[in-house]
C-alpha cells in the first residue's frame, strides 16, 4: 500500500468516524441496554435485580392493556395512514395542476407542518374542550367516545402531516418526466389512464418512502394520544407506546417489563419496513 493510499484509507475513516460514533452512542448502546433490561428483573427504583427472563415478556403479553392497546394502534395506523397518503397525494396533484394559485395553496398546505406536534394537540385540546373550546356550541362530544377521541384526534394527525406529505408527493410527482406526459396526450389517453398507468407506477418510490414514514409513526403514536385523550374514555385509546409509559413510569413503575414491551415494537416495525419494501417492490427488481 502506498503512503497516498494509506493516507486517503485514513482519510476516509476520519470521515465516517463522527456518523459511527453517533450509532454506537445514540443507537447500539441504548439498544443493548433496553434488551438487558429487557432480560431482567428492573424496577424503577432499585435498578437491576439480575437475570428473570423470559418472565417480562409473559408478564407485558398478559397485561390487561396489552391487547387492546394493539388493536388500537393498528386501527389508527390503518385510518392515519390511508387518510395522510391519499390527501398528500390529492393535494399535490392539485398544486402540480394548479398554475394561477400555486404558491398560494402550497403555502396554505405547508402552515400547519410548521406547528409541533405537542403544541398542535394543545391547540385542539382547547379546541375541543366542551367547557371553553370555540366548537363547544355545537353540543358535540369530540373525546367523549372512543369512537369519537380516535376520529378527533386522527383529524388532527392528519391536518398537522397532510401538508408534509403533499410536499413529498410533489417532489416525487415533479421527478416524471414531462415527455412521458405529453406522449400520453398523443396517443389519446385519458386522465384515468395517465394516472393509473403512468403517474402511480412511477410514483412507487415515492409512495414506499411515504407509507413507511406514515406506517412508522402511526404506530409509535404517543404524544397525541397522550395529551388529548389520557387513554380514556375508559382506557380506550391506550397505544402500545402509552403502554411503554405506562407500565415504566405509571403503577408497576417496570423498566423491565417496559423494555421487553419496547423490544417486541422494535422487531414489529422491523418486519412491517421489511414486508413494506417488498410490497413496493417493481416486477423488475423481483
Amino acid at each position: 500500500m502506498t503512503d497516498r493510499t494509506r493516507r486517503h484509507a485514513v482519510q476516509g475513516w476520519l470521515y465516517a468516524t463522527p456518523t459511527t460514533v453517533f450509532v454506537v452512542v445514540l443507537f447500539l448502546v441504548p439498544l443493548f441496554l433496553v434488551i438487558r433490561m429487557s432480560l431482567s428483573r428492573w424496577p424503577l427504583l432499585t435498578g437491576n435485580q439480575g437475570f428473570n427472563a423470559p418472565d417480562n415478556y409473559v408478564k407485558v403479553i398478559h397485561n390487561r392493556f396489552f391487547a387492546d392497546s394493539v388493536v388500537f394502534t393498528a386501527k389508527y395506523t390503518v385510518l392515519a395512514t390511508v387518510l395522510l397518503i391519499g390527501l398528500g397525494l390529492g393535494l399535490a396533484l392539485l398544486v402540480q395542476e394548479s398554475s394561477r394559485w400555486k404558491n398560494l395553496l402550497r403555502a396554505s398546505f405547508l402552515v400547519p407542518s410548521a406547528l409541533g406536534l405537542a403544541s398542535a394537540s394543545l391547540l385542539f385540546y382547547v379546541l375541543y374542550s366542551p367547557l371553553v373550546g370555540p366548537l363547544r356550541g355545537l353540543g358535540l362530544s369530540f373525546l367523549g367516545t372512543p369512537n369519537a377521541a380516535l376520529y378527533s384526534t386522527t383529524f388532527l394527525i392528519v391536518w398537522r402531516f397532510a401538508g408534509f406529505y403533499m410536499l413529498l408527493m410533489l417532489v416525487g410527482l415533479q421527478g416524471i418526466p414531462g415527455d412521458v406526459y405529453e406522449a400520453a396526450r398523443v396517443d389519446g389517453a385519458s386522465r384515468w389512464q395517465t394516472f393509473r398507468r403512468i403517474t402511480l407506477p412511477l410514483l412507487r418510490p415515492t409512495l414506499a418512502l411515504t407509507t413507511i414514514l406514515c406506517v412508522t409513526g402511526s404506530l409509535l403514536a404517543f404524544e397525541q394520544f397522550y395529551i388529548l385523550t389520557k387513554g380514556g374514555p375508559d382506557n380506550s385509546t391506550i397505544t402500545v407506546v402509552q403502554l411503554i409509559y405506562i407500565v415504566a413510569f405509571q403503577g408497576q413503575n417496570d423498566l423491565g417489563a417496559a423494555a421487553a414491551l419496547s423490544v417486541i415494537v422494535l422487531v414489529v416495525l422491523v418486519l412491517v419496513n421489511v414486508l413494506q419494501l417488498r410490497a413496493f417492490r417493481t416486477p423488475e427488481d423481483r
